[in-house]
Order: C-alpha cells, then sequence, then structure tokens
C-alpha cells in the first residue's frame, strides 16, 4: 500500500497535478490496494479538517484581505518608512519592516506578498531599483508572515504534532526578528554596494504624521497578540477578532471599503480557505493511511539508528525538508511530516516547540524555492514578470535566510527563551 500511495504521488507530481489531488489520488489508490472501505476516507478526510484550532485559518486570511482593501497595508507601509526610509536602501528596508508588521496579524506569506507587494514593487520600480530585484525582496519579505505570529502554519503543526499553539506562537518572535533583521542589514549592505537608493527618502512623512494616520492599524497587531498573551481569547478567536476590528477600521474609519467590495473580499478569501482546507483534508486521510501501515514508526527507528545524535538529525532533518519544500506546499507537508518526525525529535531530546519553529522555517523557504514557490508566483503576477527571471536575485536572499536557518537550528534560546520566561513554571 505505501509503495503505490508514494510511487502514485510522485507520479502526479512529476506530471505537475495539483498538490491536494495528488495525495487524494495516492490516497483513493492505497485505500483500493489494501482492500479498504472506501467510507474510510469520508471518515478520516471530515476528521482531518473537523478540528477548532483550523478555524483560525480562513479568517486570519480574511483579516489579511480586509486589511489589503481597507487602507490598513498602505498606512503600515507609510509608517515603516518614516522608520528606515531616510537611509540609502531605505525602501528595501521599508518593505522587510512592514512585512514584519503585517505578519503579526495576517498568518499568511502570500495575503502578506499581495497586500504589500501591490504597493511597495511599483514603488521600488519607481526609485531605480530592477523589477527583478522587487520581486525577490518581497517574495522573501513575505515568508515573514509565516514566522511571526499569528501563522497559519505553526496552527497547522500544532493540531498535527499535539503541540501548545500559545507556545509555537510565542517562539515564533525570535526566529522572525532574527530573519526580518538579517534580511534588513543585507538589503542595507547590498544598496550600498550597488549605489541604489539614494533617493528612497524623497516623499517621506515624519515619523510622528505616519504614526498618526497609521494609528488604528498599529492597534491591530497590539489587539490581536496582546488578547492572546493575556488570556482574553484563543489564536483561533483571535483570528475572528482580527476581522471584525480590521473591518469596522476599514468601513467605518478610514471608509475605503465600500459594500460592493464585500463580495469580492469574501470571495477571494472564501476561494483561498477551500484549497488549504481540501490540501489538509486528502493530506489526513494519507497520514491515516501511513500510520496505519507503520511507517512513521519504521522512519523513526531508522533515523535512529542512521542519525546517531540531535545535530546529526537536525541536519538531516533540515536537508531533507528544504528539498520537500521545493516540491509541496507547505500546509501539505507539515500535516504529513509532522507526526512523523516530531515523536522522532522528542526521542533525541528536542524541544517539540523548537523543532516546530525549525520546521516552519525550513518549509517557509518553500514558499520563495522553484519550481512551486507560492510567493514567488505571487510576486511575478505583481510584478507582471516570468518566474524565471527572478532566480539570479533571489540566490542572495535563500543564502541569507538559510543562513538563519541554521542559527535557529543550533541556538535553541532563539527560539525557547521568550518561550520559558513567558511560560515560565
Amino acid at each position: 500500500m505505501t509503495i503505490v500511495m508514494l510511487t502514485t504521488m510522485v507520479l502526479c507530481f512529476a506530471l505537475t497535478i495539483s498538490v491536494a489531488v495528488s495525495i487524494g489520488l495516492a490516497s483513493f489508490l492505497g485505500i483500493q490496494a489494501n482492500d479498504a472501505h472506501m467510507l474510510i476516507s469520508v471518515k478520516e478526510m471530515f476528521n482531518a479538517i473537523n478540528k477548532f484550532p483550523l478555524a483560525a485559518i480562513p479568517f486570519f486570511i480574511l483579516a489579511g484581505n480586509v486589511m489589503e482593501t481597507g487602507g490598513i497595508s498602505r498606512r503600515l507601509v507609510e509608517f515603516a518608512k518614516s522608520i528606515v526610509g531616510g537611509v540609502q536602501g531605505g525602501l528595501p528596508m521599508t518593505c522587510v519592516l512592514t512585512c514584519m508588521i503585517f505578519a503579526a496579524v495576517s498568518g499568511s506569506s502570500v495575503a502578506t506578498t499581495f497586500a504589500i507587494g501591490t504597493i511597495l514593487i511599483p514603488a521600488l520600480i519607481k526609485h531605480g531599483y530592477p523589477t527583478t530585484y522587487a520581486a525577490a525582496l518581497q517574495a522573501t519579505s513575505a515568508e515573514l508572515g509565516v514566522i511571526i505570529p499569528p501563522s497559519i502554519p505553526m496552527i497547522l503543526y500544532g493540531v498535527s504534532a499535539e503541540v501548545s499553539i500559545g507556545e509555537l506562537f510565542i517562539a515564533g518572535f525570535g526566529p522572525g526578528f532574527l530573519i526580518g533583521g538579517a534580511l534588513m542589514l543585507f538589503v542595507w549592505v547590498y544598496c550600498k554596494i550597488k549605489g541604489w537608493g539614494k533617493t528612497d527618502g524623497e516623499g517621506r512623512l515624519s515619523f510622528g504624521k505616519a504614526t498618526w494616520q497609521a494609528g488604528w492599524a498599529l492597534m491591530m497587531p497590539v489587539i490581536i497578540l496582546g488578547g492572546i498573551y493575556g488570556g482574553v481569547f484563543t489564536p483561533t478567536e483571535a483570528s475572528a477578532v482580527a476581522v471584525f476590528y480590521a473591518l469596522v477600521v476599514g468601513i467605518f474609519i478610514y471608509r475605503e471599503i465600500k459594500l460592493r467590495d464585500l463580495h469580492r473580499i469574501l470571495y477571494k478569501s472564501v476561494m483561498s480557505s477551500a484549497v488549504i482546507m481540501f490540501i489538509i483534508a486528502n493530506a489526513g486521510l494519507f497520514a491515516f493511511l501511513i500510520t496505519r501501515a507503520g511507517v512513521p514508526d519504521a522512519i523513526g527507528h531508522w533515523l535512529q539508528e542512521v542519525l546517531k545524535t540531535p545535530a546529526y538529525f537536525l541536519l538531516g532533518v533540515n536537508a531533507a525538508l528544504f528539498i520537500i519544500g521545493m516540491f509541496i506546499e507547505t500546509s501539505a507537508a507539515i500535516i504529513v511530516l509532522a507526526p512523523i518526525l516530531a515523536p522522532v525529535a522528542q526521542h533525541f531530546g528536542i524541544d517539540p516547540v523548537h523543532f516546530g519553529l525549525v520546521m516552519v522555517v525550513n518549509l517557509a523557504l518553500g514558499m520563495i524555492t522553484p519550481p512551486f514557490g507560492v510567493n514567488l508566483f505571487a510576486a511575478c503576477t505583481v510584478a507582471r514578470i516570468s518566474l524565471d527571471r527572478i532566480i539570479k536575485d533571489l540566490v542572495p536572499f535563500v543564502l541569507v535566510v538559510l543562513s538563519c536557518l541554521m542559527v535557529i537550528t543550533y541556538v535553541p534560546s532563539i527560539s525557547l527563551g521568550l518561550r520559558d520566561l513567558v511560560y515560565a513554571k
């Protein structure tokens, strides 16, 4: 059964069939090969999505789309520009900083790409930056949308590996700030070398004025994150609060959302949510079947025999996840692999929260690596260029994030320091 499933899935990927359909077809053929009843598929697909924390996914996606239409993202850009936009290379630094702020309420890298990219990619091009560089920068910066909490992949890991989502969220700040800071330093140095961005400060608002204009937008992450860690509401409930707050600000305060816009916002959010939920349902069935076949235990024992120390285990897992992330969508990869790898990591004495951050950061790289990087497609769509043109500009950004990943992997305190402080017994 396992051979049939894996062969079918790899063949479907090679034929560029969508991830959800590939996983689902492999699962159905696996059921047939095992002479099991087909009703198992309905039961397990329903069980995969019948989990309360998953309700946060459509709400965070909707919140991101409301922020994009309601003028919240534009004001966050102006606020970030008022802080770092005055130096040479300040506009690319603004892109990174805005994505960090937007990430604190969106939970989705694709939503971040569209919401911020539609504003900053044209601005970067206008200030003389190559279109390919602007698209590569935006795609990479938007990756922070799934690393800085709240994060949809963290929710999926928490559900799949039975780890506290609240602890994952608080642990995500260290890696998120590390990657964001490294990207800002890199683009500043790179622009100095290239001589780009000498006029980036033109049209920049003063810090006071930008803060005043973005006041309501800046309150959003404060309310969401403050509510979660203050115990006012759960991460799932926070996603609904984010939607409500964004709608109130967009409709009644900034007055940029009209009634006619709601249909488009809801339609876009429903389509994005449906795609993710379909992947989760099929991946849940796939995970059930391979677990029933004993594959996780077999892989666990093999890893324990071959990779005999935690350091080697983490190195091997990072190498495997980096390759897997190139071909499999992040959500599906987490749902399938987290139940397999998390118990092995615990056997090696690795904290499941730390391992979750390693998985999320690594698989987030898949969003900016060909051939199936969703952020790349989103950024190229905004910039109106083909994917192959941005590869050259993308490589340095990938290397920066990879370097940060190695630090996060082997310095657990970056992820666990704040978690241990907040959740100290």
